[in-house]
């Protein structure tokens, strides 16, 4: 087909992260003639360079810790346990590599037309694409959605490029494992990659700007989380900003703002992620960006352009594939003739660090700040009888209650199966219950979410 020929299509979508690839599918099953471009990553950023990867090499790590600990348990492991990087490789890709291979099946079931090449606006709801193959195409939706995803940020530090840093894609190469490492971030990624690498067995420096790492968290929990760093040998500096970057003979150096210098075999920024809009000529297409380039929506999605629509990261939403799971499900209630919006919705979050750190609803700090009248409740994981078989007893669980209604507000959990236990409370809190229903109910003996009629039980 000519370049300048347009194909029109009922459903035209930009980007195959989780809610543009499942609105694709779905709406494809239902009939419409459907065309989805992706430009690189088959089934999207979750299970080629994020979620999916890590979560596999965490797996890994808390293999590697078990071992070391299996004399705790009674078990003898013959051998000093270690990270074998050609199998570690294996078996990473192996994952990543089953579920593309499982998405490109889906994706050809289900009757769309999936493309996969580099798409530009030129026009209203139209686009060119360059083909991998090498051709062009000019598409036009009747509906359009964006899920172009975002990409990992690196700060202007003088000299940074020129030191080759890592960034939490491309380190999932698995090129090596360092001996040493500076991680620059204290958020969600950068503790991630902390506690694994220093599982792993790295001696790894976390260089955090601000004051406490997870600023999203309250400093209790935030400390809490750098003990268990620090237990894993960790090396973290609050309040540490760095002045420029280098790498010579010996690695990397990092210089740091106080006059002090950080040396490593290799360097990770973990500084954010920014939009995937640069190149996509939205001006063309009447889309409006916001000061950072994210597209801006409203609670139902819907972009400044007539039927375009924008979802997952690139939109805003929080960056978790479970809130773009559910920005697919407003789109398909949108494209339906529903009303669905994501105002208010509830989006627990894990860090997965060892143990891993899972949140739901409104943290201390925030319900303070909005001035709520609240009951905090704690309990240490090593009161949760589970934890004591598992010898997993490291961590701390906290709730935050409303003093007049006694319904939850939100949990921070720091231990052992934090993020499947958060599932439980989240259930709670979206069936409205008191914290009195959840510490009565009767829930199965010995397990960790039990842990939660001992929690709640705190607060009497």
């Amino acid at each position: 087909m000519a370049s300048h020929e347009i194909e029109d299509v009922d459903l035209l979508v930009i980007g195959g992260g989780k809610a543009g690839k499942s609105l694709a599918m779905d709406r494809a099953k239902a009939g419409q003639a459907v065309v989805m471009v992706e430009r690189d990553k088959i089934g999207g950023t979750c299970i080629n360079v994020a979620c999916i990867p890590t979560k596999a090499l965490v797996a890994s790590a808390r293999t590697l810790r078990t071992a070391h600990r299996a004399g705790e348990l009674g078990v003898v492991v013959d051998g000093e346990p270690a990270v074998a990087l050609e199998r570690l490789r294996a078996h990473k890709e192996s994952v990543v590599g089953g579920m593309v291979a499982a998405h490109e099946k889906l994706f050809a079931d289900s009757g769309m037309d999936f493309v996969l090449g580099t798409a530009r606006f030129v026009g209203e709801r139209t686009v060119e694409v360059s083909t991998a193959g090498g051709g062009t195409r000019r598409l036009r939706g009747r509906d359009v959605v964006i899920n172009t995803g975002t990409t990992p940020a690196h700060p202007d530090l003088p000299g940074l490029a020129d030191a080759r840093p890592w960034d939490s894609e491309s380190i999932l190469r698995l090129e090596r494992l360092p001996h040493s490492l500076v991680v620059l971030g204290g958020g969600y990624v950068g503790c991630e990659f902390a506690s694994m690498l220093a599982v792993f067995g790295s001696r790894v420096t976390l260089l955090q700007g601000r004051d406490q790492v997870l600023p999203r968290e309250d400093p209790d929990v935030a400390a809490a989380v750098v003990d268990v760093l620090t237990d894993q040998g960790v090396d973290v500096r609050l309040g540490a900003r760095a002045s420029a970057a280098r790498r010579d003979a010996g690695g990397v150096v990092v210089a740091l703002t106080d006059g002090t210098e950080v040396r490593a075999d290799d360097l990770l920024v973990a500084t954010g992620r920014a939009p995937m809009t640069a190149d996509l000529g939205l001006a063309a297409a009447g889309v409006e960006l916001d000061e950072r380039g994210f597209v801006v929506v409203d609670d139902q999605l819907r972009t400044s352009a007539e039927h375009v629509w924008s979802a997952g990261d690139v939109a805003g939403s929080p960056q978790f594939t479970h809130a773009s799971w559910h920005d697919f499900r407003v789109l398909k209630a949108q494209l339906s003739g529903g009303d669905a919006t994501v105002t208010g919705r509830l989006v627990p979050y894990c860090v997965f660090i060892t143990p891993e750190l899972a949140r739901v609803g409104m943290s201390e700090t925030e319900a303070r700040a909005a001035g709520r009248e609240i009951k905090v409740a704690r309990l240490p994981v090593a009161a949760v009888p589970r934890a004591k078989t598992l010898r997993e007893t490291v961590g701390q669980w906290k709730a935050v209650v409303d003093a007049g209604t006694d319904e939850i507000l939100g949990v921070a959990l720091l231990g052992h199966a934090a993020g499947e236990v958060v599932t439980a409370v989240q259930m709670a809190m979206l069936g409205r219950l008191t914290y009195q229903q959840v510490r009565d109910a009767v829930i199965t003996h010995p397990t960790m979410g039990e842990g939660l009629n001992l929690l709640f039980d705190t607060l009497g």
